[in-house]
């Protein structure tokens, strides 16, 4: 079940892509009556393929060609982000745009957006992409491997028995007994006020107790399980999500770089590519100063 709190501040990517898309009907659901900053991120070279085509007349009109693809670009930018705040309100949020150049980095550049606007959930899109590619490549990971805030990041495209479960769905939490999975636990309750979240440990051959903060551990016994086979663990985790029709996948990220990510794999990153529901990834809490 829902609660009936504030309204959550969210802060969403919007490239006009039909993950963009799906993601903001997909977070509408999740967050009914949110307000939003719409984000688009305005990248070189500033317009579109076809507007840059129109715009060229040869090299002897250079500096007027750069002029016009600035003017002409950010007139497109500005539309796409219109339609991403038309789409929100449409949804039931109170939205409002947001466009700001980038110039690399996009997902460090709305990462620190998103603390700046002291929002409480990021939201991104999924392309799909899988393996090193997608580590390497998409903006939603980088926002996840930034974020010093917690990021929902919905797949696309969702079926429509993982759609239903959006509105009142519970939520599956990774639990290994961290301080990371703790983080990851309050998190949720925080941000989902009201929906049922249930802890949930693959077991390895340790043991974490009960219960947790008040709620039953469900154990999980994966058979051949590798103890530090992040891919192993997301596997069991979102196939339980499955059964238990969870409207999302909570886990905590340890806040490795992305290049360690490769090479160590974590339960967070192979949930992300694996999960056919959206995974809210919650960063580490930082450490208290001396």
């Amino acid at each position: 079940m829902t609660g009936s709190g504030p309204a959550a501040r969210v802060i969403i990517g919007f490239d006009g892509s039909p993950a963009a898309t799906a993601a903001i009907d997909a977070a509408a659901r999740l967050f009914p009556g949110a307000h939003a900053a719409v984000v688009h991120l305005w990248t070189p070279p500033f317009a579109s393929e076809s507007l840059r085509r129109r715009l060229w007349t040869g090299t002897a009109g250079i500096d007027r060609y750069v002029e016009e693809v600035e003017r002409e670009g950010a007139r497109e930018a500005e539309r796409v982000a219109g339609i991403g705040v038309t789409l929100a309100r449409a949804a039931g949020w109170s939205a409002d745009p947001i466009v700001e150049r980038s110039y690399g980095g996009d997902g460090v550049q709305f990462a620190q957006l998103a603390e700046k606007l002291d929002a409480q959930v990021v939201v991104v899109g999924s392309r799909g992409l899988g393996g090193t590619r997608a580590v390497l490549g998409s903006v939603s990971d980088m926002v996840v491997h930034y974020s010093r805030l917690p990021v929902l990041v919905v797949p696309h495209p969702l079926l429509a028995a993982e759609h239903a479960a959006l509105a009142a769905g519970p939520l599956v939490a990774g639990w290994d007994g961290s301080p990371g999975a703790r983080a990851a636990l309050i998190a949720a309750g925080r941000v989902f006020p009201g929906r049922d979240v249930e802890p949930v440990t693959v077991e390895d051959g340790a043991g974490y107790g009960p219960e947790v903060s008040g709620r039953a551990v469900t154990v999980l016994r994966a058979e051949g399980l590798l103890p530090r086979s992040g891919r192993a663990v997301a596997s069991a985790l979102c196939a339980y999500a499955r059964t238990r029709k969870a409207a999302a996948v909570v886990v905590g990220s340890r806040g490795r770089s992305a290049v360690a990510e490769i090479l160590l794999g974590s339960v967070a990153m192979a949930a992300l590519h694996h999960a056919h529901r959206p995974v809210l990834v919650v960063p580490p809490v930082p450490p208290v100063a001396r």
